[in-house]
């Protein structure tokens, strides 16, 4: 592989690096785990920690989308052994725990002081950022159930009324949500998609406990920074909303991050890249190979849009909530990744044995093999026999698809 370019660009009274399109795609691929063989004896948990966070969804198609993240990075990882890097832990705690980050999302457990910011703006509001209000009886219930029962699901508390509204939740489910969001309770584990809930001093090892709360602004520079190492590089609002930081004006914390800034060509906007990224770029990395792959839509990879277009050159929304008539790509589309680009994408789901390909949309015929090869993969790990393809865009592209998997 050739050596970087990295090209200094005096502009003011301090020098910049500059790096091209191709570069950044490179540095972004690189720290989310998508460059390289990947290191199968770490597991799931390795790519926990690599990430940050893992973002969670009632959505399952191919499966939910906290075991396609591992699946896009290691392979056919088994499914059982995913959710036992998430939820089982060791006699002394937990080594996870679930809280609002990017959105509802399974993070390492030593980022347990890091919220507590979040935690304590929580406290603040009556009704823990759900719109519902709840009361101190109810939330003493919670907590007096917990104390004399041990760990509890929904369902113990009295889970949600029957109602044709969404949202209809019990007294006692809005408490035990509220709870959450402020520390009082934790979720350590899942059973059947259905939160556990148990208390933070029983759950959670007692160094983590114990361990310095930080400030919101030493958590927002911590969190920066940690953002800054799992995407490579980013301008402030990637680097903010990969934990949803919402902060009026991040510039002055950056330079506490210790991350580099940079101009990235075609972007428009200022960057800041981590040092170790930069250093391997210069080295002439990274290397290895590129996972060929479909990404859930709830990828860490592409969470910001504008950032993914910016990168990939794809638009891409979710559109599992929009009317089936206005679907462009489908319920549950999953762009497809091959040799470091996003080349298209389909939207799957399984019949029995059959993984059904309900429509796929390619940009170019080169596409075509990439995605045979992510559909057969995809397949083989969810225990699918048969592939079946029913539409295909832009037609040409279809004969060309068809081929590659017969």
């Amino acid at each position: 592989m050739a050596t970087a370019s990295v090209v200094i660009v005096t502009s003011g009274p301090l020098p910049s690096i500059e790096l091209s399109a191709a570069e950044a795609r490179r540095l972004a691929l690189h720290a989310q785990g998508l460059i390289g063989v990947p290191d199968r004896r770490s597991g799931v948990k390795g790519v926990l920690r690599d990430l940050g966070a893992v973002q969670l969804d009632t959505i399952s198609v191919l499966a939910r989308s906290h075991e396609l993240v591992p699946y896009a990075r290691l392979g056919a990882v088994g499914r059982g052994a995913v959710e036992k890097a998430y939820w089982t832990h060791e006699a002394h705690g937990a080594s996870t725990f679930e809280y609002w980050a990017h959105a509802a999302c399974i993070l390492p457990v030593e980022e347990w002081p890091t919220f507590a910011y979040r935690r304590a703006h929580y406290r603040l509001r009556d009704n823990g950022g759900w719109g519902m209000e709840t009361t101190r009886e109810a939330e003493a219930l919670v907590l007096g159930k917990l104390r004399d029962e041990g760990p509890c699901m929904t369902a113990d508390f009295g889970g949600a009324r029957k109602s044709t509204e969404w949202w209809d939740w019990s007294e006692t489910k809005v408490a035990v949500e509220k709870l959450l969001a402020t520390g009082d309770v934790v979720c350590v584990e899942r059973r059947g998609w259905r939160r556990v809930y148990d208390l933070p001093e029983r759950a959670l090892p007692k160094p983590v406990l114990d361990a310095p709360e930080l400030t919101a602004e030493e958590a927002h520079v911590r969190l920066l920074t940690l953002a800054g190492r799992r995407l490579g590089v980013g301008t402030i609002g990637d680097l903010a909303d990969y934990y949803r930081l919402k902060i009026p004006d991040a510039k002055p914390l950056m330079d506490r991050t210790g991350l580099v800034p940079v101009t990235v060509r075609g972007w428009g906007q200022p960057a800041w890249a981590d040092p170790a990224a930069l250093e391997l770029l210069a080295s002439g990395g990274p290397r290895g190979r590129h996972r060929t792959t479909l990404l859930s839509p709830f990828d860490s990879l592409i969470w910001e849009r504008d950032r993914m277009e910016r990168v990939f050159g794809m638009v891409h929304r979710i559109e599992a909530y929009t009317p089936a008539a206005k679907r462009v790509h489908g319920y549950f589309a999953m762009p497809l990744l091959a040799g470091g680009k996003l080349l298209g994408r389909v939207d799957p789901k399984r019949e029995g044995k059959t993984l059904i390909a309900r429509k796929v949309s390619l940009d170019t015929v080169a596409g075509a093999q990439p995605m045979a090869d992510a559909l057969r993969e995809a397949a083989t790990w969810v225990g699918c026999d048969d592939i079946v393809v029913e539409q295909v865009t832009p037609g040409p592209v279809e004969a060309a698809l068809r081929a590659a998997l017969a």
